[in-house]
């Protein structure tokens, strides 16, 4: 049996559109206030698509870049334009930053009114307690991925791989919100294998090409594949897609699968601030 293929990307576009409709019945529309310190590909690929990601549904973005040479005074002081920007209801600090950089005490300096990406210390815990607020968009975006596709939450046996504050940790704590058991796997779990092998769901956001196989999954157990990695120019997953793919129920993509879903999630959370302070 082949796996159903989860299309993050068509989510993505119908969530954009709805935004999009939304948006323009607003007399205020949305703003998102980014910040790029340094010149990382990547980073620079990101905020692009972002920011034109913002352009599609109406939401306006603006920008500061800094050079990789700018003090942690500048990064903060920048933030502190956009904290007091009537204009600005998300604020976006794209990571990594400059290695000469606190980036704990950066993200800080955020106000918790406006920090979109759901890192925030105040936001991190309300998800804990269990209660409202921004959630972190890559975990949200999974969470919205296994909902469109009525995929059973409730009682089954979640792994994930990979604890980082972005998305491992929160993901655990978005499953364990809606009654799954949870078990984290990271680089000193020991026997990864035999846990992998018993789960019904696994998330993999560990950031190694094709590292879950087909032989470490059960019979219509569901992937979700968080990993980007880049192997001879392409991009690939954390999981062998087109072998698991087989074995599998449920399977995202990379590229198209959770990609797509963290640019939508946070447009959504730069929707959600902005009507926290039109206070709709």
């Amino acid at each position: 049996m082949t796996a159903i293929i989860i299309d993050g990307k068509k989510l993505a576009m119908e969530m954009e559109q709805e935004l999009k409709e939304i948006v323009e019945g607003l007399k205020r529309k949305p703003g998102l206030g980014v910040i790029l310190a340094g010149e990382n590909p990547a980073s620079q690929i990101y905020v692009k698509n972002k920011q034109a990601a913002c352009k599609r549904v109406g939401i306006i973005s603006k920008r500061i870049d800094l050079p990789k040479t700018a003090s942690e005074k500048q990064v903060i002081d920048a933030i502190d334009d956009y904290n007091n920007d009537p204009e600005v209801d998300g604020i976006l600090l794209q990571l990594p930053l400059p290695d000469h950089m606190d980036e704990k005490k950066v993200m800080d300096s955020i106000s918790a009114d406006k920090e979109v990406d759901g890192f925030h210390l105040e936001n991190l815990g309300k998800l804990v307690a269990g209660r409202k607020g921004i959630r972190p968009c890559t975990p949200n975006g999974v969470m919205k991925l296994l909902d469109h596709y009525k995929i059973s939450i409730e009682g089954k046996h979640a792994v994930v791989l990979g604890r980082s504050n972005i998305v491992g940790k929160p993901m655990a704590l978005l499953l364990l919100e809606r009654n799954a058991t949870v078990t984290i796997c990271h680089s000193r779990t020991r026997g990864i294998k035999e846990h992998v092998k018993s789960a019904d769901i696994v998330v993999s956001a560990i950031g190694k090409p094709k590292f879950v196989t087909e032989d470490m999954v059960k019979h219509d157990a569901i992937l979700i594949d968080v990993g980007i990695n880049r192997v001879d120019g392409k991009v690939v997953g954390d999981i062998d897609f087109e072998n698991v793919s087989q074995k599998a129920s449920y399977i995202s993509p990379v590229p198209g699968g959770v990609g797509p879903m963290t640019i939508a999630m946070l447009l959504e959370n730069t929707m959600e601030l902005y009507k926290k302070h039109e206070q709709l």
